[in-house]
């Protein structure tokens, strides 16, 4: 077993070496074959593993060697191979592969092909390294590493200036929220004297329940997630990413990356479990940004903005069940919505292909007849993330919401708003994108076509992923839990137990006849206003009262640079001006001053041996009428 946990995390590697020497020399296909393959015999051993690994068995650590010593403390470079790290492989190795097989079609005439696939490459290897590493240093690498080539995607497309200041942005909210996890790491390692998983679990009981050092240590690491999965405050940079090729978003900003945040803290469960105080605040965070996010994608015409925003809230939403305890259901919900979000943003990618890049919604419509498998799939994609019974966006996020309901009805009111206006967006994004009449140009109606199987192959396997994923963990009152494989998988990972309040069966299915509910009369509502009545998105300037709110993002990127951006270009002119005005002046002045003496000595020093003479011969006579008199 542990040449084949290397091979998982290597082979991604060596095609990135592979394809970032020699990609340039290579065909496209050789390049895309390669970059592919490599991630998908890596999904291959890790479903090997899987089938050979049950819900009983105990961690596996492969140490590689032995990285350094500190203060009697050892930390080793090696692997930990779990139920929670198995489980995030094969989703990263499995959507991996089917959108680097989904790239070679929508990235076929870049003149960048083989840089693009040597940094997806590089990717899917620090991912690997994040979700494997047995400790909190080789997870920070990791951490790190997907930061670096989130950097590099977003801004792929170089020579545009938006998209640069767009992936400088990433880098720089992230890195805000790294420096929380930084310190976090630091704590629990002058804390515990360990970084590596199982012995801070096993020292954690040093903690007492909501201490402030173990509020401190849980609320820095949460920093590092609010970064990560883009959470409120810090989650303003994922919709501008947008400006990566899609493939990019849905590899790193829906399926992958921006869930790292949610692995973190069920990975340090063992900690978080001892910290109500900030397991509180993880749910307010959590709420508060998927409301925000909701609210927001209700009027954004970008197809990709829609997504994007749609990701934020879902995020939100995973963070909601980790502040009640429900491990177990934001990691399944952080499952489901890999599929049918990927399904989504990969959908809108084969749009914005067939309609020769153009991503605006209110400038397409009608393209169910031209684009009939990318059409059906979206559709699958947004009837899953609405809440479609028994899909398996409805059955994860009904779980979400049940567990709220036994935290406190209020709070259940809110998600639940959320969950309805997730319906009413995503509706609206499909409705203006594939009914009615096509609003385009009479060019891009000639050049309307259906994506190539490279592209549709991966949309159509995804699609069934997102129908089928939710059976995955049936609720509990089916089967009286027999059915919830995926909580019976990941239970052993738990150190200490969270009791989750209990919701009577009559009070559940009243929930649950309500999100149908919900789900049905936003289905109907939006198809009478989009396809019925052929109400079209009207002109930006135009927006009034709450859809100019929505639509110019509550406002809150002109709020980050009035208060944030302009207090650091401030800083930079103050310490320019005091450059120019300080320390130059103090550098020319001690220039000016030896250049001055030395100009005032080199009269002396001329070369003139006469001179010299006649100067050596006075001071001789000095010295010697000195030393006369004082005798």
């Amino acid at each position: 077993m542990e040449n084949l946990i290397y091979a998982i995390v290597l082979l991604p590697l060596l095609g990135f070496l592979i394809n970032g020497l020699f990609g340039k020399n290579l065909p496209n296909a050789v390049v895309g074959g390669v970059a592919t393959l490599v991630v998908f015999v890596s999904f291959c051993i890790a479903v090997s593993i899987f089938l050979n690994f049950d819900a009983e068995s105990q961690p596996v650590i492969v140490r590689a060697f032995e990285w350094f010593r500190v203060n009697g403390i050892q930390v080793n470079f090696s692997f930990q191979i779990d139920q929670l790290s198995l489980m995030m492989v094969m989703i990263i190795t499995g959507i991996g592969s089917l959108i680097h097989l989904y790239s070679i079609g929508y990235m076929s005439h870049d003149k960048g092909f083989h840089r693009f696939f040597a940094y997806l490459n590089l990717f899917i290897f620090s991912m690997l390294l994040l979700v494997m590493g047995s400790n909190y240093l080789i997870l920070f690498i990791g951490w790190e590493g997907v930061g670096l080539c989130s950097y590099l995607l977003i801004g792929f497309w170089y020579k545009n200036q938006e998209y640069g200041t767009a992936a400088r942005k990433a880098f720089i909210m992230n890195r805000i929220g790294d420096l929380g996890m930084i310190i976090g790491i630091l704590m629990i390692a002058y804390q515990t004297n360990a970084v590596d998983f199982l012995s801070v679990a096993q020292n954690s009981s040093k903690f007492e329940l909501d201490s402030p050092i173990i509020i401190f240590i849980t609320i820095s690491l949460f920093i590092g997630a609010v970064g990560k999965s883009a959470q409120v405050p810090l989650f303003t940079w994922l919709p501008d990413a947008m400006a990566g090729p899609t493939p990019v978003s849905a590899l790193i900003h829906a399926a992958t990356m921006v869930t790292a945040g949610i692995y973190l803290v069920v990975r340090s469960n063992f900690l978080f479990s001892l910290a109500p105080s900030t397991m509180d605040g993880i749910l307010f965070v959590g709420l508060l940004t998927a409301l925000v996010a909701a609210f927001i994608g209700l009027r954004q015409n970008d197809i990709k903005k829609v997504l994007a925003y749609s990701t934020v809230s879902q995020l939100g939403f995973m963070f909601v069940a980790l502040g009640v305890g429900a491990y177990n259901t934001a990691m399944f919900h952080l499952m489901t919505h890999a599929f049918f979000k990927a399904l989504l943003f990969l959908g809108s990618g084969s749009v914005i292909h067939a309609m020769s890049g153009e991503q605006d919604m209110r400038k397409m419509g009608g393209l169910k007849k031209f684009i009939p498998t990318t059409h059906f799939t979206f559709l699958i994609g947004t009837l899953a993330i609405s809440g479609f019974p028994f899909l398996s966006g409805m059955i994860s996020k009904d779980e979400i919401l049940t567990n709220v309901y036994g935290k406190n009805p209020i709070l259940w009111v809110v998600l639940f708003i959320v969950a309805t206006l997730t319906a009413i967006y995503m509706f609206r994004a499909y409705y203006l994108t594939f009914h009615g009449e096509f609003r385009g140009t009479e060019e891009q109606r000639s050049h309307v076509h259906e994506s190539p199987k490279t592209m549709t192959i991966p949309l159509i396997i995804l699609a069934v992923l997102s129908v089928i994923g939710g059976f995955i963990n049936l609720p509990h009152f089916i089967g009286h839990g027999n059915y919830a494989k995926l909580a019976e998988w990941l239970k052993s990972i738990y150190v200490y137990d969270v009791e989750l309040p209990e919701v009577a069966f009559g009070t559940e299915m009243i929930l649950l006849s309500l999100t149908v509910l919900m789900f049905f009369t936003v289905w109907f509502m939006t198809k009478r206003i989009y396809v019925d009545k052929k109400k079209m998105a009207l002109p930006e300037e135009k927006y009034t009262g709450w859809e100019r709110l929505s639509n110019r993002k509550l406002f809150l990127d002109e709020l980050n640079n009035a208060i944030v951006v302009r207090f650091i270009e401030g800083l930079g002119v103050g310490g320019n001006m005091f450059d120019k005005g300080v320390l130059k002046r103090f550098v020319d002045f001690i220039g000016t001053g030896a250049e001055d003496s030395g100009r005032a000595a080199k009269k002396l020093q001329n070369g003139n041996v006469e001179n010299y003479v006649l100067i050596m011969s006075l001071a001789i006579g000095i010295i010697l009428i000195v030393n006369f008199i004082l005798q």
